[in-house]
């Protein structure tokens, strides 16, 4: 198989929405990803408190709307015109002030054939407050479509300013009806078969992190992301919760699937080994090496046994280390066979050569 800058990692997709969408970029590279869907959505129709709060606001109209998300906006509407509210929602949003926090947000209000009056460059929820309070929204309502369970300090630097918000959460997440998915990954996350995980949403990672909780697996989940698993999220609000656990986060500078996985490919590719061995270089990753450009997969003993190889290139290894190294209670025979196998997979023996009654050698140049 030839290989692509992630071929040889295996990389988790937490999310829901967009979630064909990144693994199929993560699978372009290479990657093996690993599907478990962290949540559900409920459908904005059936939300108790969103219907309330755009009830609110038809009755009583803001002077700003701030949305952040285009999918969220689009669904806001659409279930306001399920609710036979829809005409009247636009009539109040045609005579506020309506400000945008990216280009997607930005095209859902011009889809619904409404205008923003500002959109911040960076899409940064930290400039767009500063803008909304230079304008000044004190005894001002404003109606902030939210893109996570709560407004965070955007909407407590509004209400800080004095304005009366008004909270529009357009998302309400709940655990996933099939939990296999989650526990599979949580599972594989712990036992170090997992070189990377994604997140989308502050909600996926609450999810993931009270399922973990539930299973009695959240102190090993988060030292294997503190010391193994790269932690790919789209930004800091998404990454806090993780962040407040001490789980360093690979994050673009921009809130985009393509950004975060060029990010995810470059973290990884840093700790790629690549060794030089008679014939030419040999690159070790997750659970797999590449070898003259094309992938060879590598069992989980046979990985461990070239990791402990790679530490001295070309010096003999002895077997009492290897046989530390591998997983499980094993004997010579199992080491033996261990790197039988090991030979087999990397399509060249004399990679690996046997030194008499000492142990073996990654045959470096």
């Amino acid at each position: 198989m030839t290989a692509g800058p992630l071929s040889g990692y295996t990389v988790a997709v937490t999310a829901v929405r967009r979630a064909d969408e990144l693994a199929a970029m993560l699978s372009r590279r290479g990657a093996h990803v690993l599907r478990a869907p962290a949540l559900r959505l409920v459908p904005l129709a059936d939300d108790g408190g969103l219907f309330a709060a755009t009830r609110v606001l038809v009755e009583r109209p803001p002077t700003y709307v701030v949305a952040t998300t285009g999918m969220g906006f689009r669904g806001w509407l659409e279930a306001a015109e399920a609710w036979g509210i829809g005409p009247a929602l636009l009539s109040r949003l045609r005579t506020a002030t309506l400000v945008t926090r990216g280009p997607k947000a930005t095209g859902a209000v011009r889809a619904a054939g409404l205008t923003e009056s500002y959109s911040p460059a960076s899409e940064s929820s930290t400039e767009l407050l500063a803008h909304l309070r230079r304008r000044g929204v004190a005894g001002r309502r404003v109606a902030v479509q939210l893109h996570g369970r709560t407004g965070g300090e955007f909407v407590d630097g509004l209400r800080a300013a004095g304005a009366d918000v008004v909270e529009l959460p357009v998302y309400q997440w709940l655990p996933p009806t099939d939990l296999a998915p989650l526990d599979a990954l949580l599972s594989a996350v712990v036992a170090g078969g997992v070189d990377a995980v994604t997140f989308t949403s502050a909600a996926a990672v609450s999810s993931v992190l009270a399922r973990a909780r539930a299973r009695r697996l959240l102190a090993p989940l988060v030292d294997r992301c503190r010391t193994g698993t790269v932690v790919g999220c789209v930004g800091p609000v998404t990454a806090a919760e993780l962040t407040g656990l001490g789980v360093a986060t690979v994050q673009p500078d921009r809130y985009r699937l393509g950004a975060l996985v060029r990010q995810l490919t470059a973290a990884l590719a840093a700790r790629t080994e690549v060794i030089e061995v008679a014939g030419g270089p040999l690159s070790v990753r997750g659970h797999g090496v590449v070898v003259d450009g094309d992938l060879r997969a590598v069992p989980p003993a046979g990985m461990a046994l070239l990791r402990a190889m790679c530490r001295q290139p070309g010096a003999v290894v002895p077997r009492d280390r290897l046989l530390a190294a591998l997983p499980g209670r094993c004997d010579d025979h199992a080491l033996d066979v261990a790197v039988g196998r090991l030979r087999a997979a990397l399509g060249a023996p004399g990679l690996i050569e046997t030194v008499v009654k000492r142990g073996y050698r990654l045959a470096a140049r």
